[in-house]
This record gives C-alpha cells, structure tokens and sequence, in this order.
C-alpha cells in the first residue's frame, strides 16, 4: 500500500481536511480590536479554548503549544496561536493577556460575549459548560486543539496528549504546503 500514495501530506494528528466547520470567528483581542481568521493567512494557526482558571488542561496545553512552537525556531513567527475564552463571564482582557503572555507574548487571546462565545465555540464543534463547585464554578470543556493551514483551512485536530509528540513536525509539513 505504500507504494499509492495519494501525495496528500502525512500528518501526526487527526487529519480533518475538508470539514464542515471551523470556518467563521470574530471576536475581540485583549486590546479590544476583533479577529478573525483572515487576519492570520499566510500562517498556521493553532486554536485552542479554555479559561485563566482552569487548574490543569488550559495550562499543560499552553505550555506544550509553546514548547512545539520552540523547536520551529524561525519559523514559529509563521504560527499563530489562538487562546479562546470559554469563560468570558471571568476572564477580563487584562486576566487573559496576562495569561497567555507568560506562555509565549506572541499568542493572542479572544473573547466575546456569551452569546458570541457560544457561536464560535459552536463553529468549531467545541463543547463547555459551567458546573458550581463550592462558592464558585468551573467549566468543563473540550480539550483539543485544532490547527488551521496557511491558507486557511481547517486541517487538524490535536488531541492534548499528543502536542508535544506531535504538533513540531506537523506545523513543519503544514508550513511547507504551498497556500
């Protein structure tokens, strides 16, 4: 079976070319000014969403982007990573900047309002819910991140486990593909 490649890139992550969804987002950085995919063609883009209070996924993931993002030398500033809110009820611009500035200064974090948290997180097939925990809450959400191609199209699913294994050398394939 080797020998009929398709040519198609081999990647390390969940391959999902060609799906429906990850297409739309418009929400706001921490100085305020709206985002959206089209803003970041011409590099990879690596989205991922959680929130500042998260005691274990949000932080490992952030730490294992940036680490990946080490090993491209030069060429992580061709890589855009993406931190979305799911928590915009809590997590400020100031808290959010803060935040993804202590793993890497180039990531940027968005957030919107309710109602616009939930439509991304809806266009990305990302699941949250906020559950009570003593006097306050926490939010259980979905853990992948997802990478968007040059040219942007959605193209990977990473699962958490697999991002410093596996994110290095599929941002290399991704950025050698002609957009």
């Amino acid at each position: 079976m080797s020998g009929c490649g398709s040519g198609a890139p081999k990647f390390k992550s969940t391959d999902i070319t060609g799906v429906d969804y990850g297409k739309n987002l418009a929400l706001a950085d921490t100085t305020g000014r709206v985002r959206r995919l089209d803003d970041f063609r011409g590099k990879a883009v690596v989205v991922f969403f959680g929130f500042t209070h998260c005691p274990d996924v949000c932080p490992t993931t952030l730490a294992d982007i940036a680490g990946a993002l080490k090993t491209l030398g030069p060429d992580a500033d061709r890589v855009q990573v993406l931190f979305i809110t799911v928590d915009p009820e809590r997590d400020t611009a100031a808290d959010l900047q803060r935040y993804v500035s202590a793993f890497d200064p180039r990531f940027i974090a968005l957030r919107g309002d309710a109602a616009a948290t939930q439509q991304v997180a809806k266009d990305f097939k990302i699941y949250y819910e906020k559950r009570k925990q003593g006097d306050t809450y926490t939010i259980d959400h979905s853990s992948q991140s997802y990478v968007i191609d040059p040219a942007g199209r959605l193209r990977l699913l990473v699962r958490p486990e697999r991002l410093a294994a596996d994110l290095p050398d599929d941002l290399r394939t991704l950025l050698k593909e002609k957009a």
